[in-house]
């Protein structure tokens, strides 16, 4: 230290303590080495920068501790996590897979259930026409058989003559047309039956020929009646076997159908929850992975800011050192005291009170009723005060306002932060809220159309198979009845030619054809006698020529007509059956298609459904989210409005304090006579 700046100083304290206007005046002489003092300072400044060091040096391992402790933790939750997530998304795949696979499930026991159903219908509709063909069937037979029982009781009675007259005989008379027996035992029922309608012959048959015939007749209508009673009651008991079994497995699909459809319910749920549980962890692993990098380059950072501030804070001990050990080499005190001779005949004069009174007066000022301020003033006012307490006082008070300022900038920086980013946060949410709003009713009301045209279509196939089912029965019945006819034209057909055959052998006989050696020959011969021969009654017969062959006549054109019949009845047969081929093509073209649409509809109202449930709970979330939002915004503005109406003002009032405190420091400063010589104080009236 020069001289010129020792000598500054001194004028300095002598023209601030010029100014006093108190009475009392303090004589102080110098006793110490100025540069003591400079040496005492520089002493007490290493000794705050080391206690600085250790201080930041504890808060730097706390750091570095965070940073080790934190990025443990980070990875233990981000590898916990990872493992987490490849068991959720494999979870998803098997729930996905059992999803589908019961779905399939669910189709094939719907496509069995109504396979069976089906064939119960089927079968049914078929047992209700095989009993009522049965019991016509075993109607007529049962006719037939009570008339020919008793038509061979009265010819074995000798009753033959006055039996063609009953209506058993009308019965007979059929049966020689319909069943199935040789020309010439047809021919001899039929000229035993002529009998009775005043025909005349020229030969009447045994009874006992015929008797054979009609019992050769019962047993086939009894063998017949026999047959179709035992397929009727195998029919049945084939029927009942068939319900019961289809009937079961009906049960068994349906509570298959109801198990299936609730296990896919369950299915669903969980392949929701499970992605929305992987979305989540998704999420935090994210996070937590960039949490753990801005960590890691925080600690980074920190490490390297530490090092340099380790650099600094040993270059300056190194200066502060190399400051003392300069100023208090013995030869540099020997120096200065050579150097400043004259400072200890300085003599300085002060009044306290004075002093005092500029101090609280530049506090008072500044004050502006803080409490704090107060508290230095009072410490002023008291008697024995001491004013290196006062200047710690004011300068703790300035430091204690200055981080006061720091605190209120930084908490008004962060409130316009976060009421900009929460506000901006609300009303994303807000929007997503609505929008999810929209795209539930969305997919309700699509899932509603859906429903309706999955009840169409529902109708519309049961609708076909009603359709498919009443013409199948129609063209059996029409089948059956072209059938029939057909028999019964050709049978007619034939019955004519036998007649036109029988009438040629009389009136035309080189027209007549024999027919082949009658199987049941042997019947004629049964009695083992030979019949009688025929008792005279008429001369020789003449022959009626011209009306044969008006009748043979009118035989052809019945033929014709039966020919002309059998030819539109076959044209219609083959018709309706293409027709029936190609309806029932359409239709099951037309099923096939509604029946893909069923299944793709379904499958679409399952999605929207599902689609519809996450929708719902995210615009919950979101909704919960909103109103947190909301709320925390709430709870800034309490915290915050007031700072940032009142932060000017504060800072104003702030700053004139730190100002006031500044200047009543000065003003103390002014009265410190650590460096003086204590000496007797003269009180001047």
């Amino acid at each position: 230290m020069t001289r010129f700046v020792l000598v500054t100083l001194a004028l300095l304290c002598l023209q601030a303590n010029a100014k006093s206007a108190d009475a009392d005046v303090m004589k102080v002489t110098l006793n110490v080495n100025p540069i003591r003092r400079v040496v005492t300072m520089l002493q007490s400044m290493q000794k705050k920068v080391a206690a600085e060091g250790v201080k930041e040096q504890g808060l730097f391992d706390k750091f570095m501790c965070y940073c080790k402790t934190g990025a443990g933790t980070l990875g233990a939750s981000i590898a916990s996590a990872t493992n987490a997530n490849e068991q959720l998304a494999a979870s998803i795949k098997e729930t996905a897979a059992t999803l589908a696979q019961l779905k399939l499930d669910l189709k094939a026991a719907q496509t069995d259930r109504a396979d069976a159903q089906a064939a119960v219908a089927k079968a049914t509709a078929l047992r209700t026409k095989e009993a009522a063909a049965f019991a016509k069937e075993s109607s007529e037979l049962s006719a037939n058989i009570a008339a020919t029982k008793k038509a061979t009781s009265a010819i074995e009675s000798g009753m033959g003559g006055a039996f063609l007259q009953t209506n058993a005989a009308s019965v007979i008379k059929k049966l020689s047309v319909s069943m199935d027996m040789s020309a010439m035992d047809r021919e001899m029922m039929t000229s035993f039956l002529m009998q009775g309608h005043g025909q005349e012959s020229d030969y009447v048959p045994a009874s006992g020929a015929i008797t054979g015939i009609l019992k050769q007749m019962l047993d086939t209508m009894e063998a017949s009646l026999a047959t179709a009673t035992s397929d009727e009651n195998a029919s049945v008991k084939d029927f009942n076997a068939l319900v019961a079994a289809k009937t079961k497995e009906i049960n068994a699909l349906g509570a298959q159908i109801e198990s299936k459809t609730s296990r896919i319910g369950e299915a669903g749920v969980e392949l929701v929850t499970l992605k929305e549980s992987l979305e989540d962890s998704q999420k935090s692993l994210a996070e937590d992975s960039a949490f753990l990098k801005d960590m890691a380059t925080a600690c980074k950072t920190k490490e390297a800011e530490w090092a340099s501030r380790q650099t600094v804070r040993a270059e300056e001990m190194v200066a502060i050192g190399d400051t003392i050990k300069m100023l208090n080499d013995d030869d540099a005190l020997e120096l200065f005291k050579k150097a400043l001779p004259a400072a200890s005949l300085l003599q300085l004069k002060t009044t306290s009170r004075a002093t005092k009174g500029r101090a609280l007066a530049a506090l008072q000022q500044a004050g502006q009723g803080d409490v704090r301020l107060n508290l230095i003033a009072l410490a002023l006012k008291g008697k024995k005060v001491s004013f290196a307490k006062v200047l710690v006082m004011i300068d703790d008070m300035v430091a204690l306002l200055g981080k006061e300022q720091n605190d209120d900038n930084d908490k008004k920086e962060y409130c316009e932060r976060m009421i900009d980013t929460t506000e901006d946060n609300l009303k994303a949410l807000e929007l997503r809220v609505s929008d999810l709003g929209k795209a539930i009713a969305d997919h309700k009301e699509g899932i509603a159309s859906l429903g309706e045209e999955l009840e169409a279509l529902a109708a519309g196939i049961k609708a076909l198979d009603k359709q498919v089912s009443e013409a199948t029965e129609e063209r059996k019945e029409e089948h059956e009845d072209n059938t029939e006819t057909l028999a019964s034209n050709n049978a007619a057909k034939e019955l004519i030619g036998m007649a036109k055959n029988r009438m040629n052998k009389f009136y035309s006989p080189k027209l007549y054809v024999a027919p082949a050696a009658p199987a049941a020959a042997a019947f004629v011969e049964r009695s083992g006698v030979a019949p009688p021969p025929p008792p005279e009654t008429f001369g020789a017969y003449a022959k009626k020529g011209g009306e044969a062959t008006g009748v043979v006549a009118m035989m052809d054109l019945m033929v014709a007509d039966l020919d002309k019949e059998i030819t539109e009845i076959e044209t219609e047969e083959k018709e309706n059956q293409s027709e029936y081929e190609q309806f029932m093509g359409d239709s099951a073209g037309k099923r096939a298609s509604d029946a893909k649409s069923i299944e793709d509809k379904e499958a679409n109202k399952a999605d929207l459904e599902a689609t519809l449930v996450a929708t719902t709970e995210e615009k919950g979330a979101k909704t919960k989210e909103a109103m947190a939002t909301a709320q925390y915004l709430s709870e800034v503005h309490g915290d915050c409005d007031w700072l940032l109406s009142n932060f000017a003002m504060r800072k104003d009032a702030r700053a004139g304090e730190i100002d006031g405190l500044k200047k009543a420091k000065a003003v103390l400063s002014g009265a410190d006579f650590s460096l003086l010589q204590k000496a007797q104080v003269t009180r001047h009236a």
